[in-house]
């Protein structure tokens, strides 16, 4: 089984409206998300981008199904979103490979989870480290492995999962410059071949443009979308879009837009 050879993944459709959610606090109730509209398109690419704790991680617990939203509609291809199909696969920032299992048993492990056999799991996997650039490395552990294949090892463990919908957050967030522009590079021809919807946070502006079809700017909390970006450069995307002016149009939009919630917030708080 080679890249060009692979199918497909089914994808989803996600919109949220007008949803809310709040936590319990020390001082009553901290409000995190205030009226969120939110749409992702079967296939696309979407990023997240905001003020660090805005709540785009919360964002996505009400995605997963790991926290329930004290208002609003979450529908997945126009029904409700319910958790119980598992139509998410999560990918945090942090691999959260298992020191104790090789590479193998750690890719397999969500399969055996919902329970897939074993061997019916291991065959799954061995068909993807070709394409995931880890031939060789099946029977490794962690340790022995650098960051930019760790984390290809986790993309692999959810892209495995055969879910509709990926959640990415800040996947690259850890690695040096170099490693994450091959990340990047690597997740887009991932997407490509199995066409996933795919909802990426990132704090990085750079990357939400060279990845995405449509970037989300959330406010400070309580976050609301502040702005909604089309990203209209042409697929597939190279580094020698990075210095056009067509990029640097929309690097100068959303970092003027993002200075200027973060002026906001600081006089807010004076």
């Amino acid at each position: 089984m080679t890249m060009t050879e692979t199918a497909p993944t089914a994808s989803a459709a996600i919109d949220l409206r007008a949803v809310s959610k709040a936590f319990p606090g020390r001082q009553g109730r901290v409000e995190v998300l205030r009226g969120v509209d939110f749409h992702a398109d079967a296939g696309e690419f979407v990023s997240v981008i905001g003020p660090s704790g805005c709540g785009k991680s919360t964002l996505f617990s009400l995605i997963a199904g790991l926290a329930q939203a004290d208002a609003g509609t979450l529908t997945l291809n126009d029904a409700p979103l319910n958790p119980d199909d598992h139509p998410v696969a999560y990918m945090p920032q942090k691999d959260l490979l298992l020191p104790w299992r090789s590479i193998l048993r750690n890719v397999t492990l969500p399969l055996q989870v919902v329970g897939m056999p074993k061997d019916e799991a291991r065959a799954k996997a061995l068909e993807l480290f070709p394409l995931f650039g880890l031939s060789g490395f099946e029977d490794a552990y962690p340790f022995q492995l650098s960051g930019g294949m760790r984390q290809r090892a986790a993309l692999m463990r959810t892209v495995i999962q055969e879910r509709p919908l990926m959640l990415l957050d800040e996947p690259f967030g850890a690695l040096d410059s170099l490693t994450r522009t091959d990340m990047q590079d690597f997740l887009l021809d991932v997407w490509q071949r199995f066409r996933h919807t795919i909802i990426f946070i990132t704090h990085d502006i750079r990357e939400a443009i060279y990845l995405s079809d449509r970037i989300y700017v959330m406010t400070a909390r309580p976050a609301r979308v502040r702005m909604v970006v089309e990203v209209d450069l042409p697929r597939p995307r190279t580094l020698e879009m990075v210095p056009t002016p067509a990029f640097a149009e929309l690097e100068t939009r959303l970092l003027n837009t993002l200075r200027e919630e973060n002026r906001q917030q600081e006089q807010t708080r004076a």
